[in-house]
């Protein structure tokens, strides 16, 4: 069952409609909810079209990457997730997620936030000159039946406000208010995303991979040069970033040798 929007995000879906596309028709709101990814995917198997968006104020099970959850505290941030049906999109949408969330961010606060492999969007640390801290993370789960692929469901997580982060959390995270010293209008961070995220699909969908790919990497300068180490099949190895590749895989020097990782932890030095 929807709630109804704040009037901030109804101005904002109104002022942006004619640039979103499909992306937010329809939108289902609950202030709370368990994750909205499972309200999204709920959405889907019901026949929702491309585009719907589950959104909500906080989060009781959040997911994040390697079954972590989510910290989703009540009036910090933006939950949602967007139901993607186009077979063609699927084998780059992570990476045009972290192109639509860094350019949403950036066209509606101004912060030059970029992108850590591979789908955590991040702010450097003005402390800490090449330490970087997350401000929202994004995941992609997708749906199969006998016909293959039915359609992925991407949730994406944005710190909005500061909040009393877990102590495994506290160092390593901020938030948009935060970082700009001023508050933001959440309902422009939510349109500006899915604007962004309506271009980045039309892109992909009319095989302009590339041209996607290019933004990535300008986006996301530690993906290049940055010192890291890693667990390959139970061992630590330390390289050197060196880009990633046509399919999205982190490319990593390790001596005269490139390493091809396309999943599992990286620890970025």
């Amino acid at each position: 069952m929807s709630e109804p929007l704040p009037d901030d995000f109804v101005a904002a879906l109104a002022a942006s409609a004619d640039r979103r596309g499909p992306f937010g028709q329809p939108l289902v709101f609950q202030s709370s909810t368990r994750s909205t990814n499972d309200v999204a995917q709920a959405l889907a198997e019901a026949g929702a079209p491309q585009g719907a968006v589950a959104l909500a104020f906080a989060q009781r099970a959040g997911r994040g990457r390697q079954g972590r959850e989510w910290f989703s505290p009540p009036g910090a941030g933006i939950y949602m997730s967007v139901v993607i049906r186009s077979p063609a999109v699927a084998p780059m949408l992570t990476l045009a997620g972290g192109v639509a969330v860094a350019e949403g961010i950036r066209r509606a606060t101004g912060l030059p936030v970029s992108i850590k492999w591979p789908n955590d969007v991040v702010v450097e640390d003005e402390h800490a000159p090449g330490r970087r801290l997350k401000l929202a993370g994004i995941l992609a789960e997708g749906s199969t039946g006998h016909d293959g692929l039915q359609h992925v469901v991407l949730g994406i997580g944005i710190n909005v406000r500061p909040a009393d982060y877990p102590p495994e959390l506290a160092a390593r995270v901020t938030s948009l208010e935060h970082e700009l010293g001023r508050a933001v209008d959440p309902g422009l961070v939510l349109c500006e995303i899915l604007v962004a995220l309506n271009e980045q699909m039309n892109a992909l969908e009319g095989g302009l991979g590339q041209q996607v790919l290019s933004r990535w990497r300008a986006l996301a300068p530690s993906a290049t040069g940055t010192n890291v180490s890693w667990n390959d099949h139970g061992v630590m190895v330390r390289g050197m970033t060196a880009g990633i590749d046509q399919q999205g895989a982190l490319l990593i020097r390790t001596g005269p040798d490139i390493q091809r990782v396309i999943s599992g932890e990286v620890c970025w030095d």
